[in-house]
């Protein structure tokens, strides 16, 4: 279940338009993995360990991917829409700009197969960076002059 929250939120992050263009999306697939790692934290009484952190975030990379890719697709052609319009309502756009916008409004600006494999490969490497990172940051195991659990010693 948490990796499949971390998914959720990155996958959806990561495909929404106005998070494109500000060019921080390995910040929410990163983010992703951290979230994971945190409910799976959450759900254990003992603190996980980076491997189990890197795990959950990668796995939660993965199904961001998915994600990410069955919601661009959803996209598209709303995407292709807003542009078309824009580029028939507005005429002092700079050639750069035009282009591009031209671009996405065929279609060629939209997910693909290489895209989606992409996304995986690197999107599930950052989120496992980030559920390790995520691990070792929300710890549980503060020691008990924090606040912590006392644990007696044990008897002879």
């Amino acid at each position: 279940m948490p990796a499949l929250l971390g998914g959720l939120f990155l996958g959806v992050l990561s495909a929404l338009p106005i998070v494109q263009l500000c060019n921080c999306c390995c910040i929410w697939i990163a983010g992703g993995g951290m979230l994971a790692a945190y409910l799976q934290q959450q759900n254990q009484p003992r603190p996980i360990t980076r491997l189990e952190g890197a795990r959950v975030g990668l796995v939660a990379g993965g199904i961001g991917a998915v994600v990410w890719f069955a919601v661009d697709t959803a996209l598209a052609p709303l995407q292709a829409r807003l542009v078309g319009e824009v580029l028939r309502n507005t005429r002092d756009l700079p050639p750069e700009v035009q282009t591009l916008l031209e671009a996405v409004e065929a279609g060629q600006g939209s997910s693909n197969a290489l895209g989606f494999f992409l996304f995986l490969v690197f999107g599930s490497a950052v989120s496992a960076l980030g559920g390790m990172i995520g691990a070792a940051y929300f710890r549980n195991d503060v020691p008990p002059a924090l606040g912590g659990p006392i644990h007696p010693p044990a008897l002879p």
